[in-house]
């Protein structure tokens, strides 16, 4: 248990460039803005929202090199794609060139999405299995809070604070490049590759006292039977877990959640507070933000995907809608802050802890990369869009209006949860594929 331990802690550093990597660029949103004299829509749309277009391809594509070279290899690239983006956009001088490089870093964060999810659920025991794929998750969290410290630290260093900001990425990259390195390739994997020898190497590594070739041979039979068959993710009997994948994705940014992690200082802003101030809350934001997705991992396992969710969309809609009165009401203070530190708190304990672990679960081994390509893309297709949007929105009908919009989404994903939502925790992976694709 300690080697699978220590090799999903290695591929869960993914998450972590891609919350710093998603956040860090609200520290730079309006020095940038200003610095280059850009309209609402072309910061919004461009210099901020690039990135997540490249998340869009990254997550759409991501699952061809995770299907063809395998989940090692692709997370290796990703490592990689991080380091090329934090260097080149803290060099460049102008918008267009600027957004390129955040581009070639979406695309790490896309394709980071889709292959180390679907690595540890393969190396995962069922019982662990949620907690080990939710450090994924949990580092996402620990990148976007070191992403809001480093930003606060480096918010007064002058007038190229904003390239310190996004370039200091680079390190934790590097680093985890060369730890990717030490990590097996998915035994499931290998078995799809016909490499059972390596397959098994690995198998016994993660299990020595396990039945290596009666694991070995339930695998096979389970991925020949669709193998042989050329089976893909948008055949009718998927259809239940295309929905579940789409769904559990679109109401995770129908929430809000990227759209206020990347204007978080903008949004505090807007209710009153100093910048600095405003900077020092996204700190608050990113703390909290870990300390829930904590609880939520302890208790994945034990409670199980379905009740957290139902945690989660109880805290959405109080806090969204709390949100929407203080703006419509013009609560002054301390009010918008907290109701949104309650907001970050329903998010990471629910969907925050869940999304990444139910989306590698309800695919088969040979369809596992594309549905999790599918689950992610819906995700940051939605993801690129809605921030992108939030300028010209809050400009225009006003933050009250877009929060209460957030709110009535989440009812609906609460029904979501009640209705559609089937329990995984605890089922082994051939097991759900059985239930899953014999659900109506």
């Amino acid at each position: 248990m300690n080697k699978i331990l220590i090799w999903s802690i290695i591929v869960a550093m993914a998450g972590f460039l891609f919350g710093f990597d998603t956040v860090v660029i609200s520290g730079a949103d309006q020095q940038l803005q200003t610095l280059w004299g850009s309209s609402d829509v072309f910061h919004g749309s461009v210099v901020m929202a690039m990135a997540l277009w490249g998340t869009v391809i990254g997550a759409m594509f991501g699952g061809i090199p995770t299907n063809k070279i395998g989940r090692k290899n692709t997370l290796i690239w990703i490592g990689v794609l991080y380091t090329v983006s934090a260097l080149g956009s803290s060099l460049v001088n102008d918008p267009y060139t600027f957004a390129f490089f955040r581009f070639i870093g979406g695309l790490g964060v896309g394709a980071s999405t889709v292959a180390a999810p679907a690595y540890v659920s393969e190396i995962a025991p069922a019982k662990d299995r949620g907690r080990l794929v939710g450090f994924y998750q949990f580092n996402i969290v620990l990148g976007i809070l070191i992403a809001f410290m480093s930003n606060y630290l480096l918010s007064n260093i002058g007038e190229n604070a904003w390239r310190w900001m996004v370039g200091v990425e680079a390190l934790p990259a590097v680093i985890y490049t060369f730890l990717v390195l030490t990590v097996p390739k998915s035994p499931r994997w290998l078995l799809l590759q016909g490499k059972r020898k390596e397959a098994s190497v690995v198998f016994k590594q993660l299990n020595p006292e396990g039945d290596i070739e009666q694991k070995m041979k339930e695998i096979e039979d389970s991925q020949h039977d669709h193998h042989s068959s050329n089976e893909n993710i948008f055949m009718k009997k998927y259809r239940f877990p295309l929905l579940l994948a789409f769904l559990i994705a679109f109401f995770n940014q129908l929430s809000g959640i990227n759209a206020f992690l990347y204007y978080a200082p903008r949004i505090f802003q807007e209710a009153g507070l100093g910048e600095s101030t405003a900077l020092l809350s996204s700190i608050g934001i990113g703390v909290t933000n870990m300390v829930f997705t904590l609880i939520g991992i302890s208790l994945i396992d034990k409670l199980g995907r379905k009740k957290l969710m139902y945690i989660g969309s109880i805290g959405y809609i109080l806090s969204l809608s709390l949100v929407a009165m203080a703006f419509f009401l013009e609560w002054g203070g301390l009010a918008v802050p907290i109701f949104l530190f309650v907001f970050i708190a329903s998010h990471a304990i629910g969907q925050g802890t869940v999304i990444w672990v139910f989306i590698s679960e309800v695919f088969p081994d040979q369809l596992r990369a594309s549905g999790q390509s599918f689950g992610t893309s819906t995700h940051w297709v939605l993801a690129a869009i809605i921030p992108s949007t939030i300028p010209f929105l809050f400009g225009t009908i006003g933050a009250g209006t877009v929060f209460a919009f957030f709110a009535f989404m989440m009812v609906l994903q609460l029904l979501f949860v009640k209705f559609i939502m089937p329990e995984t925790k605890g089922v082994p992976l051939e097991e759900l594929e059985k239930i899953l694709t014999k659900s109506k």
